[in-house]
Order: C-alpha cells, then sequence, then structure tokens
C-alpha cells in the first residue's frame, strides 16, 4: 500500500514518528513531508532529527512543492494521514485552500474519494476548530483526535501513543497489535 503521511505543526510529533516506524515495520509504500514548523517541534519535543525520519520513508517532500506528484489527483494513494494535524492545515483542507503540498494533497484525496485521515491535537476546541472539523468531515475526511483511551490500562507514555497509532491503522484496515482491545 502507498500512503502518504504529513507530519504538521501541532505539539504531538511523536504520533506521527511512531506512525512512519510502524508502517516501515509492515513494509509499506511511504511518502513524507515534514512542515517547517514540524521540524522544530520534532526537535523540541523528542530526540529525532527531520532526517532521522527520513529513512523511514520511500520520498520526501519539500511542503512547498506543489508539483510534487501527491499534489495531483492522478498521483496513486491508498490513503493520506496528517498526524499530528494543526488547526492552520484543518482549516486550509476544511475550506479547499491548497496553499502547501500538504493541503493540495489533502484536496485531492477528498476529491478522488480516498481515505485521508486528520489526527488532530488540540485542546481547548474554539468554535472556528469545531466548524473547520465538520467541514472536513462533511468533505470526506476522518477527524481522528489524539485523544487516548485508557481501558487497555497503559503502563507508559508509549502506550498512549500507540493507542492513537493503532487507531489510525484501524481506519487504514491494517492489522496490528498496538493496544490491547476492549473485549
Amino acid at each position: 500500500m502507498r500512503y502518504f503521511v504529513s507530519i504538521g505543526g501541532a505539539s504531538g510529533s511523536i504520533y506521527g514518528i511512531r506512525l512512519l516506524q510502524e508502517l516501515h515495520k509492515q513494509c509499506h509504500e511511504v511518502h513524507l513531508v515534514i512542515s517547517e514548523g514540524a521540524k522544530k517541534i520534532i526537535q523540541h519535543e523528542t530526540t529525532f532529527t527531520p532526517t532521522n525520519l527520513e529513512t523511514y520513508a520511500h520520498i520526501v517532500y519539500d511542503n512547498e512543492d506543489l508539483c510534487a506528484g501527491p499534489a495531483s489527483g492522478s498521483f496513486p494513494l491508498d490513503a493520506m494521514i496528517v498526524i499530528p494535524c494543526s488547526m492552520k492545515t484543518l482549516s486550509a483542507i476544511a475550506h479547499g485552500f491548497g496553499d502547501t503540498l500538504t493541503s493540495r494533497a489533502a484536496s485531492c484525496c477528498l476529491k478522488e474519494g480516498r481515505k485521508l485521515i486528520l489526527v488532530l491535537r488540540e485542546t481547548p476546541l474554539d468554535l472556528p476548530g469545531i466548524t473547520n472539523m465538520l467541514a472536513a468531515k462533511q468533505s470526506g475526511a476522518v477527524i481522528l483526535p489524539a485523544m487516548p483511551a485508557f481501558y487497555h490500562k497503559p503502563d507508559r507514555l508509549e502506550d498512549l501513543v500507540d493507542f492513537i497509532v493503532g487507531k489510525v491503522f484501524d481506519q487504514l484496515g491494517l492489522e496490528h497489535s498496538l493496544f490491547k482491545r476492549w473485549r
């Protein structure tokens, strides 16, 4: 399967990192873009660098490159995941404002009927954010806030991160053992 992963400039870059690691482990073809904001946040929040993350991808794009393959609806993708998705990127996607590769590729996914998963990481929510989530959902996006559950009895921070990544895998229809399911 071919997935386009966009790591956005919201707190929670570890979600995108874990998703990359797990997709790589399952040998999926991963196309990656890391926003300029995300590059700073990754270094602030984690021990990774953007260069480290490129090893998990087949192709890495610049977020300003609107001529890259994913900017076209004719570029074959099985799904796109924006993880984490900032409120700015959500707004651009919800309103069809394709000013970056991320927002343009998301628009292409929506118009082509492909799976688009937006992993939002913001709290509390304001009315414009809620309205933008509704608009994106009505356009066909999956709104998957980074809200971990606790029924799997997490012991470590990584367990909470893996729960969200597991929920992304569920949306992609991929098998995983990232968390213990409710029984």
